[in-house]
């Protein structure tokens, strides 16, 4: 699957095959934003080299809360978060216009709203394989304890394979 950076080179996402991704719709000026785009900086720093890889998607769906060029949208995101993670052209999440790549996320048994994405900030993990296995509602923080034991496990367990993610809770002491 191809798809476009904010500066307009083709990117083939087949590029991230082997990493865990956490792939985020973004908006600069939702209530959401600086909390967003900080706790993603910090968990970008923290585990991108151990094989994490953060895919920001513009999306003006919400609210108009995205509503510049992609430039304008680099501008905000390099100068003022400092954001070193991708970040790709705007899309559609949802409706008739909606990304492949948001299609493909959206499959499965996401909660009582639907497949579709509610607003700016939802969050998918995929897996080093291509598989999506969670899905974050706008509001669950980047820091959550519930994000951090996902990205963990996953990270984790392509070297301890035999640690499963309830182990991974014990060794953090988490009931």
């Amino acid at each position: 699957m191809d798809k476009h950076d904010a500066s307009g080179h083709d990117v083939d996402l087949s590029t991230y095959k082997g990493k865990v991704l956490l792939i985020v719709n973004v908006a600069s000026k939702c209530g959401m934003t600086n909390s967003n785009y900080t706790e993603l900086n910090q968990l970008h720093e923290k585990y991108k080299n151990q094989g994490l890889e953060i895919l920001a998607f513009p999306c003006n769906q919400f609210g108009e809360e995205e509503p510049g060029s992609n430039d304008q949208i680099m501008e905000f995101v390099c100068t003022r978060f400092k954001s070193e993670f991708p970040i790709f052209d705007k899309i559609d999440v949802n409706g008739k216009y909606a990304s492949p790549l948001y299609t493909f996320l959206k499959k499965g048994k996401w909660g009582i709203f639907g497949d579709d994405i509610q607003w700016n900030f939802a969050k998918f993990l995929v897996d080093k394989n291509g598989q999506v296995v969670d899905r974050y509602y706008p509001t669950t923080s980047p820091l959550s304890l519930e994000v951090i034991l996902s990205l963990a496990s996953y990270l984790v367990l392509e070297s301890f394979s035999w640690l499963s993610f309830h182990d991974i809770k014990k060794l953090l002491g988490i009931p």
